[in-house]
């Protein structure tokens, strides 16, 4: 206020407090992937993140509405007799199994909410060009430019042959460490086989020459920024009256219809009854009408043993899920019923039956604690427990400093919180004023910080200890080159990962 030239009472305000810090979400994960449709009104987001907080804002612009799915994809599988395999039906190239929006209704119904949808491409343009890594190409400069995200989750990534889904693990590495903002949630490509050391393991075995590659192939560039769940999960998001014959190919149709007839004679003494189902028959196959094939589907099923465990096999394979969509669920729940500090373990995932393969102790701990660092979190069943997730470690197991996704998490909130709170001192006077009011900004924030649990210590000065000035942190030449360097240094609250119990008798006394 300048000098009064009229006699008279003023009021000058000065602010008695430093600015605040907000903390960032922790938990907006952009999921990557194949939409059956993806349109705003006249705008294409195919390549455009999309904000939604739904499933139902998910099937507004991601469904097409023409159609009657609400977005879903329907994969057709390949029948086979007796099939013994894991899972018993695969979908062939020409009707992948898209797994993006049965991974949204597990992210969702895990409790999940704010994130984006990042269209690659339409399920028609997948069949028509398979999937690859040109499909991927806008994705990660696209995200450069969105600073909300904190996770990336690429479903449709299992898609991809070994090279391309190992190129771009990669790129989402390097684009996670630029950013410094996220972290990528990996599912195991072929994540459904055993871990038995033959070519076909998918975390130590294989080479990709087989159309498998191990975890492993990724390297050891930036994991830190990466967390793997292995092994897929067993759901029951696709219920049973949702499946019928039409979800295999028209080509193996043929062999399920000469099954059932061969069954048929077994079915029936009356010749006149078993003329008419085999009329019956004739209808598994392709080209019938909606309401033929749920008439046919349904007489079918009430007498054929065999056709209720076809579609049993149906439905393990279609529900058989990789795990990271419903991972970042877990993530958001966890954070908002405990904080970003909480390892997201040591709790079920939501929609999930049991793991597609069965570890025991010393399995897992090759996974968690392989020589070359890059752990793998189990997936568990445990008696009186059920279904768990058991391990909260990044790709970095090596890493005193990372080894931990709740440490990699929380320091991203931490950092991410307050570099935005330093925007405001951008261009102000680099002297001593400006100096305590940074420290006290920043040390309010470590404060609650400290208090909700994110920070370790009896008192805050174990906790955290933030340090600016001339003969601190900077000498008189970065003052003159314009520089205010800032030292924040915080203990971290680590998950208690292995609990050890001495037990020893002791000489009676009495």
């Amino acid at each position: 206020m300048g000098l009064p030239t009229t006699p008279g009472v003023y009021i000058n305000e000065i602010d008695g407090f430093s600015s605040s810090v907000v903390a960032v979400q922790t938990a907006v994960p952009v999921f990557i992937g194949y939409t059956e449709y993806a349109q705003n009104g006249n705008q294409n987001l195919t390549n455009v993140p999309m904000p939604i907080s739904s499933m139902a804002e998910f099937q507004m612009y991601f469904a097409d509405p023409s159609k009657s799915t609400n977005g879903a994809p329907q994969p057709q599988f390949t029948y086979v007799s007796k099939s013994t395999a894991t899972p018993p039906y695969q979908a062939p190239a020409s009707s992948p199994r898209f797994n993006l929006y049965y991974g949204m209704q597990m992210f969702f119904n895990n409790g999940g909410g704010n994130c984006y949808i990042l269209s690659i491409g339409s399920y028609a343009n997948a069949i028509a060009n398979p999937p690859s890594a040109e499909d991927y190409a806008q994705v990660f400069s696209v995200l450069e430019q969105f600073a909300e995200p904190t996770m990336l989750v690429m479903p449709d990534a299992m898609l991809l042959d070994a090279a391309d889904w190992v190129q771009i693990s990669q790129e989402a590495l390097m684009h996670c460490n630029k950013m410094q903002s996220r972290i990528t949630i990996f599912d195991v490509q072929n994540g459904y086989y055993p871990p038995n050391m033959t070519s076909t393991d998918p975390i130590q075995g294989a080479d990709g020459k087989s159309g498998f590659y191990a975890l492993n192939g990724l390297g050891e560039d930036f994991n830190k920024y990466g967390a793997a769940y292995y092994p897929w999960i067993n759901t029951n998001v696709v219920s049973k009256n949702q499946v019928d014959f039409t979800w295999f190919t028209d080509a193996s149709l043929g062999q399920l219809q000469s099954d059932l007839q061969a069954e048929a004679p077994t079915l029936f003494t009356d010749q006149n009854k078993l003329q008419a189902y085999n009329l019956i028959l004739n209808g598994v196959a392709p080209g019938q009408t909606p309401t033929a094939v749920k008439s046919t589907h349904q007489t079918v099923y009430n007498v054929s043993p065999l056709y209720q465990q076809t579609i049993n096999n149906l439905l393990t394979s279609v529900n058989l899920m990789p795990p990271a969509a419903a991972m970042a669920g877990v993530y958001t729940r966890i954070d908002n019923t405990f904080g970003v500090f909480q390892a997201p373990a040591n709790t079920t995932i939501i929609n999930a039956v049991s793991p597609a393969v069965t570890l025991s102790d010393s399995q897992q701990g090759a996974l968690n604690v392989p020589l070359n660092g890059l752990a793998v979190n189990a997936i568990r069943t445990f008696p009186n427990y059920g279904l768990l997730v058991w391990g909260a470690r990044t790709m970095a197991g090596n890493s005193d400093d990372w080894r931990y996704i709740s440490v990699r998490r929380t320091m991203i909130m931490l950092e991410q919180s307050i570099k935005y709170a330093m925007q405001s001192y951008v261009f102000q006077a680099n002297d001593s004023v400006t100096w305590v009011a940074v420290a006290a900004t920043i040390n309010n924030f470590l404060n609650l910080q400290w208090k909700a649990g994110a920070l370790v210590g009896s008192k805050p000065a174990e906790a955290y200890s933030v340090a600016v000035g001339l003969g601190q942190t900077m000498t008189g030449q970065d003052i003159l080159d314009g520089v205010m360097n800032v030292v924040v240094k915080v203990a971290v609250v680590r998950p208690a990962e292995f609990i050890v119990l001495t037990f020893q008798q002791q000489m009676q006394t009495s």
